[in-house]
């Protein structure tokens, strides 16, 4: 029954944080500002914003949407791709994202609306239902037509004080393995800066280095058109001060001992963060979350990440016996994030060994490995990951 009393929680896990609650990433938000500042001067700017799984790239692009169109007097548009494998479906979703968004003031809207009428239906409760067949149709013309697409967007805002466009280009997993999406940035940075007056376009991209390494095997000169802007796991201060102010909005206290617990399986990683920081607020009785509020708040935050991602698909991508005991024992092993192979071999049978390196680039696939600085050595990108590793082999143990 005390659960039900508590309120909203400060947490925000499997989703982009609100900006209202966005904290830390000040030397990221420095770059990105100078970049859009640069833009609201009339100069075309193009940022990667990378870092791992679960670092906030969403968050942080869309906390410097909100961000520069309040500062900078850019327009923004943040398109999630995830779905998305063709330029067709890139300009679609792009106007989809125009027509959906919630932020822009009334004028601005109201002009929106009228630019982009013929794609839309009519009004919902929640926004304008869109002509999805009419925007299908023009598929083709707008993918074509994009940059064209923007400016005309951007010209019909002007005298309404907007200096320039941000286009943001998120979720971009799917689209980058398509050669064409390379070619199209290039293409629209390049006919940008070709044209008599430039738009003034902030292109900001969010993924992995993966994916730009990709785009790069694709089409070589996209590796000269963007800034790098890469999101680091937060330090120990920045973590401590998340969970403080998160609970503190909740008028709840941490104790010392309970914070070490929960920036050590945090890792840095705000993602992480936010599981772990919902589950032990809802657990908390009292409004003082102690070391044992905080460490079984860690265990189901484990068996959750688990249960959504180590179950459905890294135990079901390892469908070898060999493959499935050797990560028992990696499991099983005595040690933190960080293994070397030569000492996992040690405990492997002969057949498991002749496996091991086959199973160690399938869990670098999966996103569960990366490979570490020392030749042999890997890490688990997710400490909660690891624990929930552990965990299944302390029960197959039993």
């Amino acid at each position: 029954m005390n659960n039900i009393s508590k309120g909203k929680s400060p947490f925000y896990p499997g989703q982009p944080v609100p900006v209202d609650f966005f904290i830390g990433r000040l030397n990221e938000i420095q770059k990105i500002t100078r970049a859009a500042t640069q833009v609201e001067l009339g100069k075309p700017q193009a940022v990667f914003l990378t870092g791992e799984y679960g670092i906030g790239k969403s968050s942080l692009a869309g906390f410097m949407r909100y961000y520069s169109e309040k500062n900078n007097h850019l327009i923004g548009i943040h398109i999630l791709l995830g779905g998305a494998d063709t330029i067709d479906e890139l300009a679609t979703k792009t106007v989809e994202a125009v027509i959906n968004s919630q932020v822009y003031q009334t004028t601005i809207a109201e002009k929106i609306r009228n630019a982009l009428s013929k794609y839309i239906g009519g009004p919902e409760l929640f926004g304008f239902k869109i002509n999805f067949e009419a925007l299908k149709a023009d598929a083709p013309n707008l993918s074509h037509g994009y940059l064209p697409f923007l400016r005309n967007l951007f010209n019909r805002l002007k005298e309404d004080g907007i200096k320039g466009v941000m286009l943001i280009l998120d979720e971009i997993n799917g689209i980058a393995g398509n050669p064409q999406f390379a070619h199209f940035i290039k293409a629209l940075v390049d006919e940008n800066a070709l044209n008599k007056e430039s738009l003034p376009l902030m292109l900001m991209l969010c993924g992995v280095e993966e994916r730009r390494r990709e785009m790069i095997r694709h089409h070589q000169p996209i590796e000269r058109i963007f800034d790098i802007v890469e999101i680091k796991p937060m330090d120990n201060n920045e973590m401590k001060d998340f969970f403080n102010k998160s609970f503190d909005s909740a008028s709840m206290k941490v104790q010392d001992a309970a914070m070490d617990l929960l920036c050590h399986y945090s890792a840095g990683f705000p993602k992480i963060m936010h599981i772990i920081g919902d589950n032990v607020f809802w657990l908390d009785k009292d409004g003082f979350v102690n070391e044992d509020d905080a460490f079984n708040g860690i265990l189901i935050a484990a068996e959750e990440i688990g249960r959504k991602f180590v179950d459905q698909q890294i135990y079901s991508a390892l469908r070898s016996q060999d493959y499935l005991t050797i990560l028992k024992k990696l499991g099983k092993a005595q040690f933190d994030l960080s293994f070397n192979v030569k000492d996992m071999e040690q405990g492997l049978s002969a057949a498991e060994k002749n496996k091991f390196n086959n199973f160690l680039q399938k869990m670098k696939r999966l996103n569960v490995l990366k490979s570490g600085e020392i030749r042999g050595q890997y890490i688990f990108n997710n400490r909660l990951v690891r624990l929930y590793v552990f965990l299944n082999s302390v029960e197959a143990k039993k």
